[in-house]
């Protein structure tokens, strides 16, 4: 991993019109990016702790993970072009030869869902962070509404 990175969380999922915001940052600043609807919703899930009674593609996924010895150590969004944003899912593998390292391209909505199941950092690059412009007043007033839609809701 490129020591230029910084890490981030994800801050919140809101759902639009034409899929989910997904809400990702640090102490300094909150940008976002936008994911369809089902990964939106396992992102959702995956916060929660709640896991579905039959597999998910990203279930699959994990249990693919779990078959070939393979452990989640991190995932990186590195880089951005336009609206569109790309990842690396970064695999550990140990043996009695040794370890291996291995990179894997990916969209970050998946990578993010992975991260977050395995409980793994999400890092994202310098690069892309620096181009992001902040969002923090837009998610906090995001958040804000939802809470007092919550307090009317549990006055009725």
């Amino acid at each position: 991993m490129a020591t230029d990175n910084i890490t981030v969380s994800v801050k919140g999922v809101m759902p639009t019109t034409n899929g989910c915001a997904v809400f990702l940052g640090d102490e300094g600043k909150s940008f976002l990016i936008y994911v369809d609807h089902p990964v939106g919703s396992a992102i959702q899930m995956s916060l929660a702790g709640t896991r579905k009674s039959r597999p998910l593609t990203h279930d699959l996924i994990d249990n693919i993970l779990l078959g070939l010895e393979a452990k989640l150590d991190h995932v990186v969004i590195n880089e951005s072009k336009g609206d569109t944003y790309f990842a690396r899912i970064v695999l550990k593998m140990s043996n009695e030869l040794g370890t291996k390292i291995v990179e894997i391209d990916a969209r970050p909505s998946d990578s993010i869902v992975l991260a977050l199941h395995h409980e793994k950092p999400i890092h994202v690059s310098r690069s892309v962070y620096d181009q992001e412009e902040d969002k923090t007043d837009i998610l906090e007033r995001v958040l804000r509404q939802q809470s007092d839609d919550t307090d009317q809701t549990d006055e009725s």
